[in-house]
């Protein structure tokens, strides 16, 4: 008897693994802690897996995190947008992507 792995569907949705969403609230929340960051909202769509992260939120994101693996073997399938649209920072690798986001936090002292 041959048994064959099960076939493996195509995800209606893109989502973000468990080590992702660990890094991802990491970050998320050295923010809060630094007052910064309020709120986050999660999308899952077909194409893309987005945590945007809010000051207020009745506001736009002021960043979107996103995941989007059909750029996997492209630029990347990490990226962190601005609130104005501009891509701050893409990659293959979560935490390197994040870290442009660490300098967002670092401020002179007065």
């Amino acid at each position: 008897m041959n048994a064959q792995p099960p076939i493996q569907p195509i995800p209606d949705q893109v989502v973000f693994d468990r080590k992702e969403l660990n890094l991802i609230l990491s970050t998320y929340g050295r923010f809060v802690a630094a007052g910064e960051w309020r709120d986050y909202g999660m999308s899952f769509l077909r194409d893309v897996a987005i945590f945007s992260v809010f000051r207020r939120a009745a506001e736009h994101p002021l960043y979107r995190i996103e995941k989007r693996p059909r750029l996997r073997n492209a630029q990347g399938m990490y990226a962190v947008i601005a609130m104005d649209g501009r891509i701050l920072k893409r990659g293959h690798d979560l935490a390197t992507v994040l870290r442009v986001l660490d300098q967002k936090l670092i401020r002179p002292i007065d």
